[in-house]
Protein backbone atom coordinates (compact mmCIF):
# COMPACT_ATOMS: atom_id res chain seq x y z
CA UNK A 1 0.00 0.00 0.00
CA UNK A 2 2.90 2.36 0.66
CA UNK A 3 4.06 1.83 -2.92
CA UNK A 4 0.58 2.67 -4.20
CA UNK A 5 0.50 5.86 -2.12
CA UNK A 6 3.97 6.95 -3.23
CA UNK A 7 3.18 6.05 -6.83
CA UNK A 8 -0.07 7.99 -6.68
CA UNK A 9 1.77 11.00 -5.32
CA UNK A 10 4.29 10.73 -8.16
CA UNK A 11 1.53 10.45 -10.74
CA UNK A 12 -0.25 13.42 -9.22
CA UNK A 13 2.94 15.48 -9.24
CA UNK A 14 3.48 14.69 -12.92
CA UNK A 15 -0.13 15.38 -13.84
CA UNK A 16 -0.43 18.69 -12.03
CA UNK A 17 3.04 19.94 -12.97
CA UNK A 18 2.09 19.25 -16.60
CA UNK A 19 -1.10 21.24 -16.10
CA UNK A 20 0.87 24.08 -14.49
CA UNK A 21 3.32 24.10 -17.41
CA UNK A 22 0.46 24.15 -19.94
CA UNK A 23 -1.42 27.01 -18.29
CA UNK A 24 1.75 29.11 -18.14
CA UNK A 25 2.27 28.70 -21.89
CA UNK A 26 -1.28 29.20 -23.11
CA UNK A 27 -0.89 32.95 -23.58
CA UNK A 28 2.18 32.44 -25.79
CA UNK A 29 0.80 29.57 -27.88
CA UNK A 30 -0.15 30.04 -31.53
CA UNK A 31 -2.96 27.49 -31.07
CA UNK A 32 -3.92 27.47 -27.36
CA UNK A 33 -6.86 25.09 -27.81
CA UNK A 34 -4.61 22.55 -29.50
CA UNK A 35 -2.02 22.91 -26.74
CA UNK A 36 -4.65 22.42 -24.05
CA UNK A 37 -6.19 19.38 -25.76
CA UNK A 38 -2.83 17.72 -26.44
CA UNK A 39 -1.73 18.37 -22.87
CA UNK A 40 -4.96 16.95 -21.48
CA UNK A 41 -4.73 13.79 -23.56
CA UNK A 42 -1.08 13.19 -22.64
CA UNK A 43 -1.58 13.92 -18.93
CA UNK A 44 -4.76 11.87 -18.66
CA UNK A 45 -3.31 8.97 -20.64
CA UNK A 46 -0.25 8.84 -18.41
CA UNK A 47 -2.33 9.14 -15.26
CA UNK A 48 -4.73 6.35 -16.24
CA UNK A 49 -1.93 4.05 -17.38
CA UNK A 50 -0.06 4.66 -14.13
CA UNK A 51 -3.17 4.01 -12.04
CA UNK A 52 -3.84 0.80 -13.92
CA UNK A 53 -0.30 -0.40 -13.21
CA UNK A 54 -0.37 0.67 -9.56
CA UNK A 55 -3.78 -0.90 -8.88
CA UNK A 56 -2.70 -4.30 -10.22
CA UNK A 57 -6.33 -5.42 -10.22
CA UNK A 58 -7.04 -4.47 -6.59
CA UNK A 59 -9.51 -1.69 -5.88
CA UNK A 60 -7.89 -0.97 -2.51
CA UNK A 61 -4.58 -0.14 -4.16
CA UNK A 62 -6.37 2.04 -6.70
CA UNK A 63 -8.10 3.93 -3.88
CA UNK A 64 -4.79 4.49 -2.06
CA UNK A 65 -3.16 5.67 -5.30
CA UNK A 66 -6.04 8.11 -5.85
CA UNK A 67 -5.52 9.41 -2.32
CA UNK A 68 -1.86 9.93 -3.21
CA UNK A 69 -2.89 11.97 -6.25
CA UNK A 70 -5.03 14.20 -4.03
CA UNK A 71 -2.16 14.63 -1.57
CA UNK A 72 0.14 15.66 -4.43
CA UNK A 73 -2.45 18.16 -5.67
CA UNK A 74 -2.78 19.71 -2.22
CA UNK A 75 0.98 19.99 -1.82
CA UNK A 76 1.46 21.52 -5.25
CA UNK A 77 -1.25 24.13 -4.68
CA UNK A 78 0.42 25.12 -1.41
CA UNK A 79 3.91 25.20 -2.92
CA UNK A 80 3.11 26.92 -6.21
CA UNK A 81 0.29 29.17 -5.06
CA UNK A 82 -2.19 30.78 -7.42
CA UNK A 83 -1.09 31.61 -10.95
CA UNK A 84 -0.96 35.30 -11.77
CA UNK A 85 -0.71 36.20 -15.44
CA UNK A 86 1.78 38.93 -16.28
CA UNK A 87 0.24 42.37 -16.07
CA UNK A 88 -2.89 41.21 -14.22
CA UNK A 89 -3.68 41.97 -10.61
CA UNK A 90 -4.59 39.10 -8.34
Amino acid sequence: MALALAGGMGLGALYFSGLWWTVRRLSEADHPALLMMASLLMRLGGLLAGLWLLADGEWQRAAVALAGILVARTLMVRILGPYRAAGRAA
